[in-house]
């Protein structure tokens, strides 16, 4: 129960991959040892990302403790072979491309006016700088429209594990075209949500990223470049634009370190 139902399975079809790897070479994949996660990690690098490399070795070392098996990624045969890598790869990631405010209003103006869960969907994930697991997770109950706008609990989040809660609260815009508050009230009201719908939304966090992506591709913009994380990053870069102070910009978004935030600001 200490890791997130999301957490464990990626870790579990991470290591399945090293597994079916090992038992195609004959390896031994429980407990392995530095020099097949090494050749494991070369093997990888011919199709994969240098980011996927080091989430493997994470999921490989976490499922070895949690069988009671102790593996040293830290092995000097393994991090030299990482380094290795690295040079050659380049560890740049392509990065998705954060939705400013005229990408949003694009978006939002491309949205059929019946596709009220869309709209209220894009605004407040926009709005609130929401990870895609924590819009999908809001339920009825968990919002609260005061007159300054509306107020989001959050129960539960990737830097909030034991869920001790946090409120996100998203105030009125003066533009109403775009208003996150309007939006969300249109959206409850035209689809009569009730609080028997235990999801606002009752989405996947997948089906967040292509909803985007669907819009991005209609308003004319390259869909490709855009995700589910790119409300989230487009919110950030956005209150950094406009003058914000980092520590009022994480408090938003969650962000417990400044290094992704001033990702965003350097943007």
């Amino acid at each position: 129960n200490s890791k997130a139902l999301n957490t464990l399975r990626a870790y579990k079809a991470d290591y399945k991959d090293f597994a079916a790897f090992c038992i195609k070479h004959g390896f031994k994949s429980m407990p392995s040892e530095p020099k097949i996660i090494s050749l494991y990690l070369t093997h990888l690098s011919q199709t994969s990302k240098f980011s996927t490399l080091k989430r493997r070795l994470a999921s490989i070392s976490v499922i070895h403790k949690l069988s009671g098996h102790y593996i040293d990624t830290k092995h000097p045969i393994i991090m030299e072979n990482l380094h290795g890598i690295k040079r050659t790869l380049g560890s740049r990631q392509k990065a998705k491309k954060p939705i400013l405010i005229n990408d949003l209003k694009l978006i939002i103006n491309v949205i059929d006016e019946e596709k009220t869960r869309d709209k209220a969907l894009i605004l407040i994930g926009f709005a609130g700088g929401f990870r895609r697991s924590e819009l999908v997770n809001i339920d009825y109950e968990d919002i609260e429209f005061v007159p300054e706008g509306v107020k989001i609990l959050i129960k539960r989040s990737k830097t909030d594990q034991s869920g001790e809660g946090t409120i996100k609260a998203i105030p009125y815009f003066d533009n109403q075209e775009f208003c996150p508050v309007l939006s969300l009230k249109d959206y409850i009201n035209i689809k009569k949500i009730k609080k028997s719908q235990t999801k606002l939304f009752g989405i996947s966090d997948k089906s967040v990223a292509l909803i985007i992506k669907k819009y991005a591709k209609k308003a004319g913009l390259d869909a490709s470049r855009y995700a589910g994380h790119s409300l989230r990053s487009g919110f950030a870069t956005t209150a950094a634009e406009f003058g914000a102070e980092e520590r009022n910009i994480m408090a938003m978004t969650g962000h417990k370190t400044t290094q992704m935030v001033r990702k965003y600001i350097h943007e």
